[in-house]
């Protein structure tokens, strides 16, 4: 029985704290990467200066979970990480290495002034591109990967096909939609103004890329078409399609009213909602229609251990990060920093 109860819990019980850490990871560092995205569209010196400030204290610890949820996969699924980062080495690789131009740009870009035109470039480049990618990996990720015997049986570039791309697009849009509603919520002074005029095409683009995942994918993978029209799945699902639209109504209505947390919140939900319906659409996969989580998992001995140290780990990460962003409350005024 206990054997039984390890077999079968243990890979449910990572395979959550895997979506979690990922979820986390795409919400916070979601909208400093959107900040960077934005960043194109205003001119004023004081204006960028403000948008970097407002994510000083936070952007470094935002992206612990980015390696949790990675070195989780690694740890818990070797064999669903087997597969998949052979698939998506070149997209995880650039994306890796714009975060690192990103974070160096956030560092040296002060102490560069005035000559600091060469780190916003970085500063631009890095957080969008790492965004694009993301969204590649999720896209290719989700549509299918050559597999033979559990091993990847493909080149180095089937990740690259229109679906992904698209995904590329709907990530970079959806980052910069959080960011608009981060300096709404957190900025005052004509960059909040600005900020709400960036939002609205933002959102429409974000639900109009969402539509079309939500069109595309069971047009051409049977097995999803199935998960959502059949019934009496259909009636079951019915909830995540509607709540998409109810919050991007309520984004929306936020936008409008110039209320920042009423547009950041809803826009956390369109991620939340849409992160559950990949679930749905591709569980019990890890490596969609080829391996499940039971499949991929490790043994139970090793997921055991490590879950062992992870237990009181992330509490501890979850209560650092509360008190940053405790400590840091309120909004930036025009002139103010943290620097």
């Amino acid at each position: 029985m206990d054997s039984l109860w390890f077999d079968i819990y243990l890979p449910l019980i990572w395979a959550l704290l895997i979506g979690v850490a990922v979820f986390l990871y795409v919400l916070l560092d979601g909208f400093d990467l959107g900040l960077g995205i934005l960043y194109p569209f205003t001119k004023e010196e004081g204006e960028r200066d403000q948008m970097m400030n407002s994510v000083a204290p936070f952007w470094d610890g935002n992206e612990t979970w980015l390696i949790l949820g990675g070195g989780g996969l690694w740890v818990a699924f070797p064999k669903a990480y087997a597969v998949i980062m052979p698939a998506v080495y070149l997209p995880v690789i650039v994306m890796l290495l714009a975060l690192v131009f990103r974070g160096v740009a956030f560092e040296f870009r002060f102490v560069s002034k005035p000559n600091h035109r060469w780190w916003d470039i970085a500063f631009i480049g890095g957080s969008t591109v790492a965004a694009f990618c993301q969204g590649v990996v999720l896209g290719a990720v989700v549509y299918g990967l050559p597999v033979e015997n559990d091993q990847f049986a493909g080149g180095p570039f089937d990740w690259l096909h229109p679906f992904s791309i698209m995904c590329g697009f709907g990530v970079v849009v959806g980052y910069a939609l959080l960011g608009s509603g981060w300096l709404m919520m957190r900025t005052e002074g004509p960059l909040r103004e600005k900020a709400q005029r960036w939002a609205m095409p933002l959102l429409v683009a974000l639900v109009a890329f969402i539509a079309a995942v939500s069109v595309w994918t069971p047009l051409v993978i049977s097995e999803i078409a199935n998960r959502w029209f059949s019934l009496p799945e259909f009636l079951y699902l019915a909830p995540v399609p509607l709540l998409t639209l109810f919050f991007a109504w309520l984004a929306r209505r936020g936008i409008a009213r110039g209320k920042g947390a009423m547009t950041f919140v809803p826009s956390v939900c369109l991620f939340l909602l849409c992160f559950v319906g990949l679930a749905v659409s591709n569980f019990p996969y890890l490596v969609p229609r080829h391996i499940t989580v039971w499949q991929a998992a490790a043994a139970p001995e090793s997921q055991l251990f490590v879950l062992l140290g992870a237990i009181p780990l992330v509490p501890i990460i979850l209560i650092y990060t509360g008190f940053i962003y405790w400590t840091f409350r309120g909004t930036l005024k025009p002139g103010e920093g943290y620097h």
